[in-house]
């Protein structure tokens, strides 16, 4: 009888059988190498998932068939000498560790779209240990390259979206690193259906005669619950969104009015967000109306590293009176399109389809809509009526903000708002709020932006930030002088020195007067982290050594240390926990193919896109010299450091600035880590 023709039921029978009679031997170590003439066990579904089915698994109770049926063939094998050559590393084990790596890396998605970024960060710290601490190299095999390099990439992505820029002379840099946000409201106002209170129905009910609105209103007993639930539990919740109201009536009533849907739809946005730009769903829907990424790119609202449109109140407002305009031309019924806008239009779509009713409360009998989407429509309702009937509610007291008011000035450069603050005599908050779309504390790199200031700074800041060279408007600031401070003491606080200042601010005397103000030329790069820097494609991969920390890494391989832990999805300053580190040495514009000494290690394996560091990082020198050919030994490689100018390396190494800039596709901007290429003077 042949094993092959065996039904899996029977298969699982013998093995268990033969497992019970081989106990001795599945104890011992099992060879992956399969016997001679061991026989091939046809597997059933659920055994193992390996495409070659007649390689044994490390598996005690699988193995123990082969083990006791081939004992000769068995012995012959393990007398062969040791010499022979080790098998090479069996693709299941491969498939396996990325199966585990992307289970966590799907968990730390799923945390992170809900909020929980601390268990997500722990996810993607998995993820990567497992990468990086498995005794397969990641240059082993193209799966796990690709894995790396997919993991590494989507961490990236998202800690971008959040990251905003290192801020000089701060030492407390991880409170500024994200963006404020706020839970949306919607999201606890749907966890409840409240049951409707007699009385509160019946008042509303007659109030509904005397409302004026231009969306239809009516009264039901979920419209009701939700009104005696704002009234009591909720109150907060819409006393907070209905203060915030007034920041925005006077900018989006008109753009509501001019694309023609019904003006009473800004209730909607009251539901949804509370009218906070900032307010974020657990799904992931952001902003004042509450877009979802694809929806928002479909109505013109853009998303990159730096803005965020969706969280732009006038951006936003006027692509949302555009859907909603869309969806009622679709469904022509404003309640199955308010309906549409929470769930999406397919979802209508298909609960009209099935139940062949166009009318959002037989669905909502019918139980067809998801259960969110059937308390929305109420919702907004009661937040309508309540909102037009503030003196029915006991809401007469409640003080609405005042409408936002601003300047706006169109750049096409750069700037930090820290630095805007100060020109306008503002703060660095306030900067904020009027920018809510930005998702960083500096404007676009590229392209144009509609910066808005408090009212009636608008000439001040061109006056001031005038004074201020365009390419310098990232990393230098205003000082204000107080009484007793000096040139030396303030030079030291920004970590620059008293010349620089003296230069910047062309002074005479090293005299200050209170209350003048002081240009601060912080080098370009000393504090930032994502400054446009160039970085080797390669991934280098360091070994973790006790008593390293975030800092000491960062410097050993002249990075920043906010992009060693973006690289890593890491916070704070300790490696516990942490054994290998990815990171990309910094490389200047013309010296792409620089590496520092310890890329060069002959003990590196080759890999296409990774390398080892040793154990020991590079010493943490001013300057790294190798040659770049052998025949060329006046090429040499210098690692910048900080407070390194054009000038003083040229002058170090016997050449000029000008030969350093062709050298090195005339770079103007030094920042510390870069690799310049050094060549003398013709």
């Amino acid at each position: 009888m042949r094993f092959r023709s065996l039904q899996p039921r029977a298969v699982g029978t013998l093995l268990l059988a033969l497992a019970a009679t081989s106990c001795q031997t599945a104890q011992k170590p099992a060879s992956l190498t399969p016997p001679a003439a061991a026989p091939t066990l046809k597997a059933g579904p659920a055994q193992s998932a390996s495409p070659d089915t007649s390689k044994p698994t490390a598996s005690a109770s699988q193995q123990a068939p082969s083990q006791s049926q081939s004992a000769p063939q068995q012995s012959k094998a393990e007398s062969k000498p040791a010499s022979a050559s080790p098998a090479p590393v069996a693709p299941d084990r491969v498939a396996e560790l990325i199966s585990q790596v992307e289970k966590e890396y799907q968990a730390g998605l799923l945390n992170f779209q809900n909020g929980k970024n601390d268990a997500a960060k722990q996810n993607f710290d998995n993820a990567f240990n497992m990468l990086l601490s498995s005794d397969l190299d990641v240059r082993s095999d193209d799966r796990l390259e690709t894995e790396f390099n997919r993991i590494t990439d989507g961490v990236n992505r998202l800690n971008v979206d959040r990251l905003n820029l290192e801020p000089p002379g701060n030492a407390d840099q991880e409170a500024q690193q994200q963006q404020k946000s706020e839970p949306a409201p919607i999201d606890e106002t749907n966890e409840v259906t409240p049951a409707a209170d007699p009385r509160i129905k019946a008042k509303a009910q007659a109030e509904i005669k005397s409302t004026r609105s231009d969306l239809p209103l009516m009264m039901t007993d979920q419209v009701a619950g939700y009104i005696s639930y704002f009234s009591n539990r909720g109150r907060g919740i819409f006393e907070h969104a209905f203060a915030r109201s007034g920041r925005y009536r006077e900018m989006m009533l008109p753009i509501l009015k001019e694309e023609g849907v019904p003006q009473d739809l800004i209730y909607l946005a009251q539901a949804e967000s509370g009218f906070h730009p900032l307010a974020v769903s657990r799904v992931g829907a952001r902003g004042i109306w509450q877009f979802m990424g694809s929806r928002a790119r479909g109505y013109g609202l853009h998303h990159n590293l730096w803005v965020d449109d969706r969280q732009d109140p006038e951006k936003s407002t006027r692509a949302a009176a555009h859907h909603l305009k869309d969806l009622y031309n679709q469904f022509g019924d404003w309640y199955l399109a308010m309906a549409a806008y929470n769930s999406g239009p397919g979802t209508v779509q298909a609960a009209v389809k099935r139940t062949g009713y166009a009318d959002f409360w037989e669905l909502y009998k019918r139980n067809v809509l998801p259960r969110e989407t059937r308390n929305y429509v109420p919702i907004i309702l009661a937040v309508t009526l309540m909102a037009k009937n503030p003196g029915q509610y006991g809401l007469e007291d409640v003080s609405l903000d005042d409408p936002e008011r601003y300047d706006t000035v169109t750049i096409n450069y750069p700037v930090d708002l820290r630095l805007v603050a100060q020109c306008v005599g503002s703060t660095q908050d306030e900067l904020e709020d009027l920018n809510p779309s930005l998702l960083r504390l500096t404007t676009p790199r590229e392209g144009k932006f509609d910066l808005h200031l408090p009212a009636g700074t608008k000439d001040q800041y061109e006056s001031a930030i005038a004074e201020i060279p365009v390419g310098m408007r990232l990393w230098w600031r205003f000082h204000s002088v107080h009484q007793g401070e000096t040139l030396a003491s303030v030079a030291r606080k920004y970590h620059v020195t008293a010349k620089a200042i003296s230069e910047a601010n062309h002074l005479d005397a090293p005299q200050l007067e209170t209350n003048s103000r002081l240009i601060i030329p912080i080098p370009p790069g000393k504090h930032a982290t994502n400054d446009g820097a160039t970085y080797a494609r390669r991934i280098t991969r360091y070994r973790v050594r006790k008593g390293d920390t975030i800092e000491s890494v960062a410097a050993n391989f002249g990075v920043s240390p906010q992009m060693l832990r973006r690289w890593n999805g890491l916070r704070g300053e300790s490696l516990s926990g942490r054994r290998v580190l990815a990171l990309h040495l910094p490389v200047s514009p013309g010296a792409r193919s620089a590496q520092v000494a310890a890329s060069k290690r002959k003990s590196a394996k080759p890999g296409p896109n990774t390398e080892t560091a040793t154990a020991k990082p590079p010493a943490s020198k001013s300057s790294l010299v190798e040659k770049e050919e052998p025949q060329q030994a006046s090429v040499v490689h210098h690692r910048v450091k900080h407070g390194e100018t054009l000038y003083s390396i040229a002058n170090a190494y016997h050449t000029t600035v000008e030969a350093l800039k062709r050298s090195n596709r005339n770079v103007a901007v030094l920042r510390p880590g870069m690799i310049l290429t050094i060549r003398p003077a013709q």
